[in-house]
């Protein structure tokens, strides 16, 4: 177990896709847990999905402040804009930064590349230049840098589970790739200027409040309307589902323990969040169907082997995720552990609640 070095408590932390599924689920968690924090929270409010669903995020976050949890200054801009980025640490000083902002989705990156080069490429770089930077002077400077990578990093890697030794130098999407760039950039920057950073590649994080782009989400939208859906590879595929609650967690553990000098002297780590489980694509949407009809989104009689399409694998779609933890583990004593089934009933209430209230 790691000691912790980085104490939360009286700090400003800078948490960039503040209005994201992670991002504010990571907020409300902090304003809720720590002791006298100020959370600048940073999103372009981009309509890459749904905005209003990033608009009852938000609120979800100033109804904590307001009730006296904390503090939090939302800023609307890009990463991707040196400027804002600039004048953003010289008006607030964060101590930790947290990115999880990324133009997200494979599917998407093959359609419009040109978004994941500026978030994912041009955005991480302001962003470690606004760090090496947080140390001119005698200012104190950045204490720890975490960022989100992705499972995506392991492309068609045939071992199983993905382990952070494994190498990852085959993706399979642009996407894929610019997660990986940003750990080798990370990586540079930590070497080059003694910036602590830690990469979190993520397994399929789903829950309340998701993305609209997940399956789980798209599917249910696609039932509602009483749509087909389309599982890939003739359902042969396999995802370790991760829960929004123990993503936060594990970020959580990781923001407190910057990491110390390797054998090489970098300050630099990366680890797996994962379930740990993979779940079988034709399992899981068995149990969201069910899940969904306890919730009364989908009627009991909803005849949901009329609705499914086995088809093939999409490009730059990748068959197993699976995810070693054990890094995870050793370091924290942390594993995730919620079950996919309560993982997804609270999905499915939510989705009651949020879009029919009255049904």
């Amino acid at each position: 177990m790691l000691e912790k070095n980085v104490k939360l408590e009286n700090k400003t932390i800078l948490v960039t896709g503040a209005a994201g599924f992670i991002g504010a689920n990571l907020i409300q968690t902090l304003l809720k847990s720590v002791v006298n924090v100020t959370i600048v929270g940073i999103d372009n409010m981009n309509d890459y999905y749904d905005v209003s669903l990033k608009e009852f995020r938000l609120n979800q976050i100033r109804e904590l402040v307001s009730g006296g949890k904390g503090k939090f200054i939302f800023i609307k801009g890009n990463i991707a804009e040196q400027k804002e980025i600039r004048e953003l640490f010289e008006t607030h000083r964060p101590q930790i930064v947290v990115n999880l902002a990324a133009q997200a989705g494979v599917r998407y990156s093959i359609e419009n590349p040109d978004a994941y080069i500026e978030s994912n490429m041009i955005g991480f770089y302001n962003l470690l230049e606004a760090c090496r930077h947080s140390y001119d002077g005698s200012a104190g400077g950045v204490e720890h840098f975490v960022y989100a990578s992705s499972s995506s990093v392991y492309g068609s890697n045939k071992k199983i589970p993905y382990a952070t030794e494994d190498q990852v130098d085959n993706p399979v999407s642009l996407y894929a790739a610019t997660k990986k760039s940003n750990e080798l950039m990370a990586h540079a920057y930590a070497k080059l200027y003694g910036i602590p950073s830690t990469g979190l590649r993520f397994f399929t994080v789903y829950g309340p409040a998701g993305r609209p782009d997940m399956a789980y989400f798209g599917f249910t939208d696609k039932l509602v309307r009483n749509e087909t859906i389309k599982i890939f590879n003739y359902g042969n595929c396999k995802r370790d589902f991760t829960y929004i609650d123990d993503i936060v967690t594990g970020v959580m553990s990781v923001m407190q323990c910057a990491p110390l000098p390797n054998e090489d002297g970098v300050k630099y780590k990366i680890y797996n969040i994962g379930n740990n489980q993979p779940e079988n694509l034709l399992d899981f949407v068995e149990i969201l169907q069910e899940e969904l009809k306890r919730a009364a989104v989908l009627p009991e009689e909803y005849d949901f082997e009329a609705h499914k399409e086995l088809v093939g694998m999409q490009p730059g779609d990748v068959e197993v995720t699976y995810a070693d933890v054990s890094g995870l583990e050793r370091d924290f004593g942390f594993k995730p552990s919620t079950d996919l089934r309560d993982g997804l009933r609270r999905f499915a209430c939510w989705y009651k609640e949020f879009y029919h209230p009255s049904r």
